[in-house]
């Protein structure tokens, strides 16, 4: 008796706990349904452009209308994408995040080969770095649309994060077939770069720019992008030119100040390149302002206030990540990040777990690969390393972080030929990369030239 009344209890109990779940989820769904989302305030000079007031004008006219007509699918669509593109120049992406998904779940609720709507959860996806989920989202709304470009960049954006590079590039040819833009031009440019093309990346990025309205931040965005094509090259003085037009069009960009930090750490200047980085990060929430200031910190000989911020960093991106596992509308997968950021604390274990969490997820990637590489690579663990190094090299990058991690991995493993190459390869043309690992390689290869 005494048994069957214990399973009686926890029977109930079970059932109980159950009901509270279905209702405290059924709870959660319908206070999203029902939030409003309103545009947040900019801050910095891009609160008094007249993009921004265009943009609050928009948002209040398409709310209106919603207001009005609950169904209307044009308006939620068009808000979401303003939202989106207010993450794009925020950094703010966990809450327009939701504030977009919303609308577009709404709109596909009703209407599930909605296009436009499939095309809008698909960006969101890749934003998020949910890549397969993005990926074949957008191989959904390319049936409904074969003849749709932008559908061929989400495609293209897909294929390269999942390492599948010689689908990514039929798939740019479709883009730029259709319709030759700044988009279209942009994505050529990077799989020129991931193939070690970088004359070609080069000139198909200043295409990019020239396609795009000069202080959009889409244009702005490329010609960024060309900038750090120009520094990876060892072309500063173009680099500069490039983010000082950036910053002359839109002005405080967040990606120009911070490519103005990085020249100034290549100066020695290392005072500056904070100021810069600091203000960047006042006015944009994007880790890899604070990642590169980690580096800085330590350059200047500030290891407390390094330590610090990759602390928050770290907690930061962890708490992000946690949420996201339970709600797609702001979920975003950061173990690349993480590990890079471990890396950073010297925490190689975490970084290996992390690396690994990433790769698992899309094991073809050359980035995913190289991160494994290097979080085994510091711990000394150089026979794991070798197989994601051989991986990570397999486009012919010659982006002389990568090839500066291989030469060095390389000649810890005892392949010293391979490894001259590498380093002579990476900084043959005075790269601007992270400066100790520059000095890191000088010192190997002329080790190896000594011997």
């Amino acid at each position: 008796m005494k048994k069957n009344s214990i399973y009686t209890i926890l029977l109930v109990v079970f059932a109980a706990t159950i009901v509270f779940i279905v209702l405290r989820y059924r709870k959660q769904q319908q206070q999203k349904e029902a939030a409003q989302y309103s545009l947040q305030e900019r801050r910095g000079a891009l609160a008094n452009t007249a993009e921004w007031a265009s943009t609050k004008s928009n948002a209040r006219s398409l709310l209106a209308a919603l207001e009005k007509n609950p169904s209307d699918s044009r308006s939620s669509l068009a808000l979401a994408a303003l939202f989106i593109q207010e993450a794009r120049i925020t950094g703010n992406f966990v809450y327009y995040d939701m504030a977009a998904m919303k609308w577009v779940n709404k709109v596909l609720a009703t209407d599930s080969l909605n296009f436009n709507a499939l095309i809008l959860k698909s960006l969101l996806y890749l934003s998020q770095h949910h890549f397969a989920d993005g990926l074949a989202t957008a191989q959904r709304a390319q049936k409904i649309n074969p003849y749709n470009a932008f559908v061929y960049g989400l495609i293209v954006d897909g294929y390269v994060e999942m390492g599948d590079y010689a689908a990514a590039v039929e798939n740019a040819d479709k883009m730029v077939s259709v319709r030759p833009d700044i988009r279209s031009y942009a994505r050529v440019s990077y799989l020129r770069e991931i193939h070690g093309d970088y004359p070609g990346a080069i000139e198909a990025m200043k295409m990019a720019v020239s396609a795009g309205a000069p202080g959009d931040e889409a244009t702005e965005w490329a010609r960024i992008q060309l900038a750090r094509l120009y520094e990876n090259t060892g072309q500063p003085k173009w680099a500069a030119m490039h983010y000082t037009i950036a910053l002359n069009e839109r002005p405080d960009y967040p990606y120009a100040l911070a490519g103005m930090a990085r020249l100034a750490v290549a100066e020695g200047d290392y005072a500056k390149a904070i100021a810069f980085y600091l203000h960047a990060d006042s006015l944009m929430n994007d880790y890899s302002f604070k990642e590169e200031l980690v580096d800085v910190y330590k350059l200047a000989g500030q290891p407390a206030k390094a330590r610090a911020l990759s602390d928050q960093i770290i907690g930061a991106m962890t708490k992000d990540a946690q949420a996201g596992q339970a709600d797609e509308s702001i979920g975003h997968y950061a173990d690349r990040e993480l590990a890079l950021a471990y890396l950073k604390e010297n925490n190689y274990q975490k970084a290996i777990d992390h690396a690994l969490l990433e790769y698992n997820r899309r094991p073809g990637n050359i980035d995913a690969n190289e991160t494994v590489a290097w979080a085994y690579y510091s711990k000394g663990d150089y026979a794991s390393a070798l197989p994601y190094m051989k991986t990570a090299l397999k486009t012919g990058s010659k982006n002389p972080v990568l090839l500066c991690h291989a030469g060095l991995l390389y000649a810890k493993s005892g392949d010293t030929a391979t490894a001259a190459a590498l380093l002579q390869e990476a900084l043959k043309l005075n790269p601007l990369i992270n400066e100790p690992l520059k000095r890191e390689g000088t010192l190997v290869l002329k080790q190896i030239k000594k011997a």
